[in-house]
């Protein structure tokens, strides 16, 4: 039996909030990166493939930092229902998640835990925050360990409720 009150299906059980300053080294190497890859396209321009090649990969990383900026500013919750980003964007519904994976060799997110879930649903990338292809959602990145322990603990146990009843 979960030692929490169930009687509020909707209340905010966890939450995990991505760390101010992995946000600051992540978007900001990014942001860096591609700031440099431009500055040597128009500083000393290659071959005309290479000089293309160079733009186009200074603007995918300069989009990648603004996909992270705004995924990394939200958090992510979870109720008895579902987990969801502060978005409304359910990852998964907690019915539906079969079991939960934190081992070391867990093709997860760094600081974070791993979902396989019954259903498939779309893939999805919030970089730095989490990721869904087919049955698997991946939860963590620029996420604190503790904030993401907690959560799988608790996904655990109402994995384990589950499975008694």
């Amino acid at each position: 039996m979960l030692p929490i009150d169930t009687s509020d299906p909707h209340r905010v059980l966890a939450t995990i909030t991505a760390s101010p300053g992995r946000r600051i080294l992540g978007i900001g190497s990014l942001w860096i990166l591609s700031l440099l890859v431009i500055y040597v396209a128009i500083v000393q321009p290659p071959a005309l493939g290479w000089q293309v090649f160079l733009f186009a990969l200074g603007g995918v990383s300069i989009w990648i930092a603004e996909q992270m900026r705004r995924a990394t500013a939200m958090s992510l919750e979870l109720t008895m229902l579902e987990l969801r980003d502060s978005g409304g964007t359910v990852l998964a519904r907690t019915d539906d998640i079969q079991m939960i994976d934190r081992g070391m060799f867990a093709f997860k997110p760094s600081n974070g835990f791993l979902l396989r879930l019954n259903t498939p649903g779309p893939r999805t990338w919030r970089p730095g925050l989490w990721w869904r292809m087919g049955r698997r959602v991946g939860v963590g990145g620029m996420t604190p360990g503790h904030q993401a322990k907690f959560m799988a603990e608790m996904i655990s146990a109402m994995i384990a409720d589950r499975d008694v009843h």
